[in-house]
């Protein structure tokens, strides 16, 4: 019996080597082929109506950190083999609960992007203006600067983990 459970240790153990070696699959999800080093992201211009100074420079910097902590991409300024360009397309707020007095209960900001990827050693997963949306609510008796900060930074992680998985997750 302690041999079959040694046999069948080794060989689990020899298996997750094996796909994890192969650089095609990662235990972070991500199917970045091997000979694929660096990526470029660019600034994501901000075209939205409503203004939000900060979150063209906040959902950048979200995005570059989602990927040096989840890969081992080098970021590069220009013409790296992955390129993501982006743009903040919306930033809202609407009523999503009305109280029967018809009064507003609970509010919604809602955040929109829009990005192209770029992947020149394998062209045919690049894809454009591929549009990313993300929200978070809040209770209509508080006004939105005094929640902003907190919204807009769960609203970019939402974000950023939707656009890493389009790009190199393939999910």
């Amino acid at each position: 019996m302690k041999i079959r459970e040694i046999l069948l240790s080794l060989t689990l153990t020899v298996s997750a080597l094996l796909v994890a070696s192969c650089g095609i699959y990662s235990f972070t999800g991500t199917s970045i082929q091997p000979d694929v080093k660096t990526i470029t992201i660019g600034y994501f211009e901000y075209k939205a109506l409503k203004v939000n100074p900060t979150l063209s420079n906040t959902i950048t910097e979200a995005l570059k950190d989602k990927f040096t902590k989840m890969t081992k991409l080098e970021q590069v300024d220009m013409d790296g083999d992955l390129e993501i360009i982006g743009e903040v397309t919306g930033y809202d707020v609407k009523a999503t609960a009305i109280t029967a007095n018809e009064q507003a209960a609970q509010n919604r900001l809602t955040v929109n992007v829009k990005i192209t990827f770029i992947d020149r050693k394998y062209p045919e997963n690049s894809f454009e203006n591929k549009s990313f949306s993300a929200y978070a609510d809040f209770d209509a008796m508080q006004q939105l600067d005094a929640v902003e900060a907190s919204l807009c930074e769960e609203i970019v992680d939402k974000l950023c983990e939707d656009m890493f998985n389009a790009t190199v997750a393939n999910w």
